[in-house]
């Protein structure tokens, strides 16, 4: 059977997850893919781990974070699409069918995201698609919502990297992923790009995923995770917005910034946000910002429409997840 994707598996330390993953994948009701490892300089045990399962790995011999690790691997794949998977996932077994059928709809498609349940609360949702605020916030739709909801396909904002579908040669047009990024929000910042460029992204809800969350960093809010996303934030407005749409969005970007200050100084992560942002102010030069075409002006229209509507969104579920009210509502 000619293979169709190539799944990567970016690395770091996972074997804990190894089996999990694996054992999920040889279950797969499509066989059309092969699997590509990404290691990034594991030192516990993975490497004879994926040597001694015999698993195709290219094995780097240092942490080059998730950004580093999965362009390896795009540039590595030959096949027209490639799957990114976190090690911390366990797949259901129509997977691979469901995204491959999500992405063939129509070659406008760049991504397809997958219905990401938490593995451990699995009444929970995950993530069904990355939303992108007027706030300058990321997030993920349906966190913390109950599982049984969010079973229509939709147009998003981007797909979530854990678990998501790329069309392999729409990279070679808008780029690869960030290195400058390492972590974290390098794939709404690729899906970005991708918006700019008059591609969608979808979410598929018969693609169903069970995830860790935080297999690498170890946990929700951690020192190191703080920073990365608060540099990396100054990094995707900066190179995705022209001078006119960030004018436009200063006062909630702003706004954005001091709510989040305050919200991880009260949870004794203020010093590393405010480091993290001011690295990415020192630095943002740096980044490839892109460039802008006339052309692409109604593509930046259709973001601002989906900035509001992403805003709204996260209002909304922010305001179901944390008042009773909807609690009681679901009982009756």
């Amino acid at each position: 059977m000619e293979k169709q994707v190539t799944i990567i598996i970016p690395n770091y330390n996972g074997l804990s997850f190894m089996e999990m993953c694996f054992s999920s994948l040889k279950k797969q009701t499509c066989k059309a893919f092969e699997i590509l490892v990404v290691d990034n300089g594991s030192s516990d045990g993975s490497v004879e781990w994926l040597r001694e399962n015999k698993i195709p790995t290219i094995f780097l011999p240092e942490n080059t974070g998730f950004t580093g690790a999965v362009n390896v691997g795009l540039r590595a794949a030959k096949t027209p699409y490639v799957i990114l998977l976190n090690n911390d996932v366990e797949v259901t077994p129509r997977y691979v069918e469901h995204m491959l059928r999500a992405i063939s709809r129509s070659k406008k498609i760049f991504s397809v995201s997958s219905k990401m349940i938490q593995l451990y609360h699995r009444e929970r949702m995950d993530d069904a698609g990355d939303l992108y605020t007027l706030l300058g916030w990321a997030a993920q739709r349906g966190v913390g919502q109950p599982s049984d909801g969010y079973n229509r396909p939709v147009r998003i904002f981007s797909a979530c990297a854990a678990a998501a579908i790329y069309r392999r040669e729409i990279f070679e047009e808008i780029g690869y992923f960030d290195e400058m990024h390492f972590a974290y929000l390098e794939d709404l910042d690729v899906g970005y790009r991708a918006k700019i460029a008059g591609y969608d992204s979808i979410y598929c809800p018969d693609a169903v995923v069970y995830h860790v969350g935080s297999g690498t960093s170890g946990s929700k809010y951690n020192s190191f995770k703080v920073r990365l996303a608060a540099r990396n934030n100054v990094y995707l407005n900066y190179k995705n917005m022209p001078l006119f749409q960030l004018l436009l969005n200063f006062p909630g970007i702003f706004t954005g910034i001091v709510i989040k200050y305050f919200f991880f100084k009260k949870r004794g992560f203020g010093k590393d946000y405010l480091e993290g942002f001011l690295e990415g102010v020192r630095t943002v030069h740096k980044c490839k910002k892109v460039e802008f075409r006339a052309e692409d002006v109604p593509n930046y229209a259709k973001i601002e429409l989906e900035l509001l509507a992403g805003t709204l969104v996260y209002v909304w579920e922010f305001a179901k997840r944390h008042t009773d009210v909807y609690s009681f509502l679901r009982k009756k």
